[in-house]
């Protein structure tokens, strides 16, 4: 089965891809990821994507569904994937499909607004591991300091709330109209996030093997 995840920034979409992989056992893909190793492994379309990273450009869209028909390509996506941030506008979703990129089912996680600015501000993120840590759902044994290093914890720049604001009016303007595109095609499924991340996941496993 072939998996989109829509939702606005914190809406749980990555931690939900993860659940899936773990329950189906289908890959979970995110585009940000296989750009960089495609880059690392120095692949053709990989050296191309370089080219506009290194000169501060966005990578095009056909450049990337170039690299992203090349990790679907490898042994594990045979039974299926999970595309986690892509595509994130009805050009890149148009593409996919011209470039042959057939999806089976498009679930949008929906979350209210002041939810998700809850959400995002309580993230802290330790500076030397990466760890991540929530002020109320997740919170560090002491307060501002990593559990796994002893590293300092910091609110990330995306996640301060002007910040926030700003990625959820363009989530809003260029990826939201994705929800009609797929609906219009009788693929999507909306789950409504809950206050407990297990109950999102059970919901979304529903879903999943409806």
């Amino acid at each position: 089965m072939n998996l989109i995840l829509l939702g606005a920034p914190g809406a749980g979409k990555g931690t939900q891809a993860e659940v899936i992989e773990r329950e189906i056992g289908i890959p979970q893909i995110s585009t940000g990821n296989i750009l960089k190793a495609a880059v690392k492994n120095a692949t053709p379309i990989g050296l191309k994507a370089k080219s506009f990273m290194d000169s501060g450009a966005l990578v095009p869209d056909d450049v990337v569904i170039g690299i992203l028909k090349e990790r679907i390509a490898e042994p594990d996506c045979k039974n299926g994937f999970i595309l986690d941030g892509f595509p994130r506008t009805i050009p890149q979703a148009e593409a996919l499909e011209a470039m042959g990129v057939t999806i089976d089912k498009v679930i949008s996680i929906e979350v209210a607004d002041e939810k998700i600015e809850a959400r995002l501000s309580g993230r802290r993120a330790c500076t030397q591991c990466g760890a991540t840590y929530h002020t109320v759902f997740n919170p560090p044994k002491t307060e501002g300091v990593c559990d796994k290093c002893g590293g300092p914890l910091v609110i990330r720049d995306d996640d301060k709330p002007e910040t926030v604001k700003e990625r959820l009016r363009v989530y809003k303007e260029k990826t939201a109209p994705l929800i009609d595109f797929y609906k219009g095609k009788g693929k999507l499924s909306v789950v409504i996030g809950q206050e407990e991340v297990a109950d999102t996941s059970k919901l979304v496993l529903e879903t999943v093997r409806a």
